[in-house]
């Protein structure tokens, strides 16, 4: 007997099938299928081949792959008995759930006492799939490995794209051909981290940023994850995803995988970028204030580091609200006795010796300069020079001898009694003072992984989003070592690196737009020499940079020529004027024929207008620029194009192209097909062109 279920939306179908009872596997994936499609055919129709050293039937590649099916790859469960005895679980179906959008899937395995279930969601709006593993279990087991559930990968696709990075390097794209065997990452620093951001993208033969098929996913957690990219001495290929092995110390009778985001794209890896940013944006981020535009940001952490001074601070306030700053965030340095990163951290009491009046004179003169006012914590981290670790030794996680970060250690955030602690303390000065912003920082690896840690660490910002509905929280662990879908749902806005350098920040934000829209990225004007690299940028430039996300400063404004101040003045003021659709504008990566420029496209909802910000990176191989095509436009309407920087060309720009001497108006058949001509321009510069539809 062939049971068989599907979900879909406009775009694409998922078709789940199963023979006997067994687990369901995936049939089908990909452009939408005929609603009278015949799935009990489409099942047989996908079946491979037996020939000479194979087994007589193909085992399935299930949403759990079993050993006990001789399954030739990489199980999809791993577990033990109590009493260290390893279980082979044989799953049959017991319950379907089905909605118009939604599938759930109960399976029972009555001698071990098991219990498996996969659910499924589709979002019509976004394309987004949401795929979740949970494990029941009679009695206490222990967990080596849960994958969400098991997707195949294309036949069509001769390679991968996966995350790394480093601190100030993230989203760096690695390609990997596909060949036997596995495509094996796995990240126990206990965080996000920086070295392996939990996406995957697989591009079929011949898919580009801007057409193709390609399929995606993100695994929503931030404590870790592992991956799995096999493909099978047979040829099938899948896809795993899961919390890092070995993360979960005590026997337990439930486990649930995070939930792993998938999407098939039809129009290339800006398909799968659309879905993920819209899918962010408006499903899972919950922004205190939906209404309220995206405040210009200020952050002091670059202009004065630790050494706070009220009158410098209040100069420094001034100066910024006058650039047009919005938000005023403190950083570290304010509270305790801390003067550098040795101490105090965990010690949550505002300096006396800095702030002898409390933090309310400053931030009585930053409201009245029109700005909110923001503050440093680092709540989950502990420095052993403090007050708290004195008292408390044992409330840090890890080993006595384990070697310090940045001069710390995390603390253990499973137990109720250190969660407690930092409620209260973070508690009070959010009722002390009206503050509306935290930039919440991690600023170390975890010395063990433990989905515990993390899973506390998500019961406190939960209760401390509940307590303070009003305060908007930043996602930062040294940069961008905590970003994923399961901090968002809790946070609003990410700190992508600690680099400020807007040449490195440019390829960054080009990459991390696959999975993160405009109003979650913060991208900050840092100083005329970067702090992080030593590299002499200018204003210009560092400023175009910032104002392709969330846009903001984070340097000392005294440092600014009164030229510079009226620069980065009038880029704040045109981010100003068109935040709010941007706000909802698709981030399309284009693709360049110069590998030198690094363009996108950030088109409205609607597509009646766009802006297109093509950076130079490198120095060109050719003389003159190569035409720069545009997508997703209506190829019969007309647009209006407009270079509004091109008072920045330079002498040696010495022709005359038309898109210099002012505003063209043109077919979207022409900027898709041909391009827009650019003008000479010299590496570390930007070109930032408006289009008006007609």
């Amino acid at each position: 007997m062939i049971q068989s279920w599907r979900l879909d939306d406009g775009r694409q179908s998922l078709v789940l099938a199963s023979h006997k009872d067994r687990l369901a596997e995936v049939v089908y994936w990909g452009p939408r299928l005929p609603d009278d499609e015949d799935l009990t055919t489409l099942y047989h129709a996908y079946a491979i081949d037996v020939t000479g050293g194979m087994l007589d039937a193909n085992p399935e590649l299930s949403l759990c792959p079993e050993a006990t099916r001789t399954f030739p790859g990489q199980p999809g469960l791993i577990l033990r008995a109590n009493d260290g005895t390893p279980l082979l679980p044989k799953f049959c179906l017991s319950e379907a759930q089905t909605d118009t959008d939604s599938l759930i899937l109960t399976y029972q395995d009555e001698a071990n006492g098991l219990t498996y279930i996969a659910s499924f969601s589709i979002n019509g709006q976004t394309h987004m799939i949401e795929a979740q593993a949970t494990l029941e279990a009679s009695d206490p087991v222990h967990l080596h490995w849960l994958s969400a559930p098991v997707f195949p990968a294309p036949q069509m696709s001769d390679e991968m794209i996966d995350v790394a990075g480093r601190w100030c390097g993230e989203f760096q794209l690695n390609r990997t051909p596909w060949s036997a065997g596995i495509r094996y990452r796995e990240n126990r620093t206990g965080r996000t981290g920086h070295e392996h951001f939990p996406g995957l993208i697989v591009p079929c033969r011949g898919a580009t940023n801007g057409q193709g098929h390609a399929y995606a996913f993100h695994y929503g957690w931030s404590g870790g994850h592992r991956m799995v990219a096999e493909e099978l001495p047979d040829g099938r290929r899948q896809i795993q995803f899961g919390h890092a092995a070995r993360v979960e110390g005590a026997p337990q009778t439930r486990f649930q995988t995070a939930p792993l985001y998938a999407l098939f794209s039809d129009d290339g890896i800006n398909g799968c970028a659309v879905a993920f940013q819209r899918h962010l944006r408006d499903q899972i981020v919950q922004f205190p204030d939906p209404g309220r535009p995206r405040p210009v940001h200020f952050n002091c952490w670059e202009a004065v580091y630790f050494d706070h001074k009220l009158p410098q601070l209040k100069d420094i306030a001034t100066r910024v609200a006058a650039l047009g700053a919005e938000r005023f965030v403190l950083d570290d340095g304010w509270f305790g006795g801390r003067d550098d990163d040795t101490r105090a951290l965990s010690d949550w009491e505002v300096d006396p010796r800095k702030y002898p009046d409390g933090l309310k004179p400053l931030i009585d003169h930053v409201h009245d300069l029109g700005m909110t006012f923001g503050i440093w914590f680092e709540p989950e981290m502990i420095n052993p020079d403090s007050d708290i670790y004195r008292a408390h030794p044992d409330w840090a996680f890890g080993g006595e001898d384990q070697i310090l970060g940045r001069n710390q250690k995390a603390l253990n955030m499973a137990l109720p009694e250190v969660r407690a602690f930092l409620l209260d303390s973070m508690s009070k000065v959010l009722r002390d003072n009206p503050i509306d912003y935290i930039k919440w920082d991690h600023n170390r690896v975890l010395p063990m992984p433990d989905a515990a840690q993390t899973r506390g660490s998500y019961m406190l910002i939960d209760q401390l989003r509940q307590d303070f509905r009003h305060v908007e929280i930043e996602s930062c662990a040294s940069g961008g070592g905590r970003i994923d879908f399961g901090i968002l749902k809790r946070t609003h806005r990410v700190w992508l690196s600690d680099s400020n350098d807007a040449l490195e920040r440019l390829r960054m934000q080009h990459n991390a737009a696959i999975f993160l829209p405009l109003a979650v990225t913060g991208s900050h004007v840092g100083p005329r020499k970067c702090h992080t690299s030593g590299r002499v940028l200018d204003i210009s430039f560092r400023a175009w940079v910032a104002a392709q996300r969330h846009m903001g400063f984070e340097m000392d404004p005294r440092e600014l020529t009164d030229e510079e101040a009226g620069v980065l003045t009038e880029v704040t003021t045109w981010w100003k004027a068109n935040r709010d659709w941007m706000y909802r504008a698709d981030i399309l990566r284009l693709d360049s024929a110069d590998p030198a420029v690094i363009a996108e496209q950030q088109l409205a909802e609607g597509g009646d207008r766009f802006v297109v910000f093509a950076g130079k990176a490198d120095t060109s191989a050719q003389i003159a620029p190569r035409p720069l095509r545009l997508t997703r436009l209506t190829p019969d309407a007309k647009y209006r194009v407009e270079l509004i920087n091109r008072a920045d060309a330079v002498g040696l720009s010495r022709g005359d192209p038309a898109l210099k001497s002012g505003p063209l108006v043109l077919s979207g058949a022409y900027l898709m097909s041909h391009g827009l001509t650019l003008p000479w321009s010299f590496p570390e510069t930007m070109w930032v062109i408006e289009g008006t539809l007609l």
